[in-house]
């Protein structure tokens, strides 16, 4: 029995990019690292069991592994996983790039819970 909540589960064609990056890099580790998130949450995700923001992970992989961009109003077209560590990034008022972000990423249309 499986005890996932529905919408709780990585779509198949993400699941696949996935393990495909597990499978081409040698490990859990490497992925994870360049997801900047721990092996758990590697393995959780393939095995169905992610108790955290599934959708949230399927956005970075799209980023990360299946090429997918989105258009900043500041920095232009970038990857979706760029996207979702800038918009993570506290504000800094003494760096102007990180400014212009902290102002544009509240209204944004690519903003996510992060």
């Amino acid at each position: 029995m499986n005890s996932n909540k529905p919408g709780k589960v990585l779509a198949a064609d993400v699941k696949a990019a996935l393990q495909g990056a597990v499978n081409q890099s040698g490990s859990q580790a490497k992925v994870a690292e360049s997801l900047r998130v721990s092996t758990a949450v590697i393995s959780t995700l393939l095995n169905d069991k992610y108790p955290g923001n599934v959708e949230l992970m399927a956005q970075r992989i799209r980023g990360q592994y299946m090429h997918a961009t989105v258009m900043c109003p500041v920095m232009g077209t970038l990857g979706k996983h760029n996207c979702l560590d800038n918009q993570a990034m506290p504000v800094a008022f003494t760096n102007p790039l990180r400014a212009a972000l902290g102002r544009a990423c509240k209204t944004c249309i690519n903003r996510k819970d992060v």
